[in-house]
């Protein structure tokens, strides 16, 4: 995180935020030492904002002396009725196409300038990656992220070009210019296609969901094997993504 929290001027509340923010799906036990390294807090001052975050629940402290996120924090989340309505809608249809295809199926909304990942259901034969509930996706490199690019404002392309197209793999998309091509075609054909991109040896095809009047709810994904025929399922992702558009027309949702 940007800046010395330690110093003079920054707000309790801030700093508590800063603790919460060094748990990722890739760290979620962590001890003092670490979280104070990741905070860029004093020990001192981190041992304190534990101490209150435990207590009110957001955080447990494990029988080792290293957090985890608590139960609180689910609890308040479950509150925020936007994800909460569309992983209902959702969720019908994600075990449909994961019992179809015996892949993983992903629900991701807009969070910043990532896809974060809401809702995940797998297959003992899925094809192996590494997203989980609560992780972050770029938007540049997978189907679910394309979509989310696609039906955004239009600067939000710009900022993640300016960003960086990182090769996350040999097959990344880390010209602007093609990206842009690939971005105008999902947005016509409502269709996207992560061909190795993100993970080598896995593939995925995404649809977008959005509402009548084309406002962005989120998009929803297969992730299968390299070597599926992802043209075959893209009816079947289109249909999905339109049946929970329509479930989410609600006016917490579309207005």
């Amino acid at each position: 995180m940007a800046g010395n929290l330690g110093t003079p001027g920054v707000g309790v509340a801030q700093r508590l935020f800063a603790v919460l923010d060094c748990f990722t799906p890739d760290a979620s036990t962590l001890n003092l030492t670490e979280i104070s390294l990741r905070s860029n807090l004093p020990i001192s001052t981190t041992r304190r904002l534990l101490g209150d975050l435990t207590e009110w629940g957001a955080l447990e402290r494990l029988s080792n002396g290293s957090y985890r996120i608590g139960i609180r924090l689910w609890e308040v989340g479950a509150l925020a009725r936007r994800q909460r309505d569309l992983r209902e809608a959702a969720l019908p249809l994600m075990h449909d196409l994961t019992n179809a295809t015996g892949e993983t199926t992903q629900l991701a909304v807009l969070q910043g300038h990532e896809a974060l990942c809401v809702e995940r259901i797998t297959a003992s034969s899925a094809v192996p990656n590494k997203t989980q509930v609560g992780g972050r996706l770029p938007l540049y490199a997978t189907g679910v992220g394309k979509c989310l690019l696609a039906f955004a404002p239009p600067e939000l392309f710009s900022t993640v070009v300016d960003n960086g197209l990182e090769r996350l793999t040999p097959f990344t998309m880390v010209h602007a210019g093609r990206l842009k091509q690939e971005i105008m075609r999902v947005r016509e054909s409502r269709i996207a296609y992560s061909r190795e991109e993100m993970t080598v040896g896995a593939a995925s095809v995404a649809a977008p969901i959005v509402t009548h009047n084309e406002r962005l709810i989120g998009s929803i994904g297969v992730v299968v094997h390299a070597t599926a025929n992802l043209q075959h399922l893209a009816a079947a992702i289109k249909m999905a993504s339109m049946t929970i558009a329509r479930a989410c027309r609600s006016p917490s949702l579309a207005d």
